[in-house]
């Protein structure tokens, strides 16, 4: 992904002589995506992006691709290098930045320049944010990937956490979910079950590191936009219900792109006042029982490696293992009040 800059001629942001940068378009995606799997192919030997699902994360609603999205094309005008900044709703105090270089175009600098900008871009978040907000720019990357930590560190971010994946491979049945008393499990109803869903999902996650409350219509919309999106599949999606309240929820893909043979759990929460009773537990037994039943015979998860509220040791109990882990970038922009959740009430 991002690489050590060397000694060149540079141009705006400290491009190689030759290089520019200029904002994408849709009609970047192909060619985007054949630099992004290269890259992949280099650092673990797949390709991890398929070309229409990437589509939906350039369409994603609030994504201003002229303003948020720079491709760093070669002297040949070949697409080399891309950078995202994903700063897209209230309160604006966490920017995400993503981004990755051709394999043979790294060590030129690329990488460097295009975090420059991303860091100009992201500084556009603190006049938005709230007066008094800390506001930081945050990346995730494979452990792997020396390089790219190289380059964070030069420019000025400091590694502050990593989290895993998580996989089980089920060579039997998994065992069955043992729901507790007065709970019941039903799968998600598209239409009508929408805005409850999100409500639930933002209860279960305030206690998650690095939890900020954005508008609910906001989370609405980003909800939908992936829930109906390609390689979606409502029918893997349940919620353990208490009455007409969910308790719980586990939304679910049928594979995951580097990994198509492997189901995904995308989210897996519970509200607090249902923690402890072996809800989570349960709704993991029963997606990966789906899973089974459907013929996947593998199923996987992204968690905090420190987690607050416990679900890495759920994970374990369950049966599943760590085989791949990344690391939390983050650079402070302007210091303040951390509006985000950092330990659990």
């Amino acid at each position: 992904m991002l690489t050590q800059l060397e000694s060149t001629n540079v141009n705006t942001y400290g491009l190689p002589d030759g290089y520019m940068l200029r904002p994408a378009t849709l009609d970047d995606l192909p060619e985007a995506v054949d630099m992004f799997n290269a890259y992949s192919r280099r650092l673990i030997g797949v390709d991890d992006i398929v070309l229409e699902n990437y589509r939906v994360e350039w369409m994603v609603p609030a994504l201003k691709m002229e303003n948020d999205i720079r491709v760093a094309l070669s002297p040949e005008g070949k697409i080399v290098g891309c950078m995202e900044v994903w700063d897209l709703f209230d309160p604006h105090t966490r920017i995400n930045v993503w981004g990755r270089v051709h394999p043979d175009h790294q060590g030129r600098g690329i990488a460097t320049a295009m975090l420059r900008w991303a860091e100009d871009r992201a500084r556009q978040a603190i006049v938005r944010a709230p007066q008094e907000a800390r506001v930081a720019m945050l990346s995730w990357v494979n452990n792997v990937d020396t390089a790219a930590h190289s380059a964070f560190r030069r420019a000025g971010f400091n590694l502050i956490r990593h989290s895993y994946r998580m996989r089980i491979d089920m060579n039997a049945a998994p065992p069955i979910a043992v729901w507790p008393d007065g709970i019941t499990v039903r799968t998600f109803v598209p239409g009508q079950d929408d805005r409850a869903t999100v409500e639930a999902d933002r209860d279960s996650f305030r206690d998650h590191w690095g939890f900020v409350e954005r508008p609910f219509e906001d989370d609405l919309k980003m909800f939908q936009h992936f829930m109906y999106g390609l390689d979606s599949d409502p029918s893997l999606s349940f919620l353990a219900m208490d009455g007409d309240r969910i308790a719980g929820i586990a939304l679910c893909r049928p594979k995951i792109d580097d990994e198509p043979d492997m189901g995904w759990v995308d989210d897996l929460g519970v509200r607090r006042e249902y923690r402890r009773k072996g809800l989570g537990l349960a709704l993991l037994r029963h997606a990966f029982g789906e899973f089974y039943r459907r013929g996947t015979r593998k199923a996987g998860l992204g968690v905090d490696a420190f987690n607050l509220t416990g679900a890495l040791r759920l994970y374990e109990r369950a049966g599943m293992r760590v085989y791949r882990q990344f690391n939390t970038f983050e650079k402070e922009l302007r210091a303040g009040v951390e509006l985000s959740t950092q330990t659990v009430a």
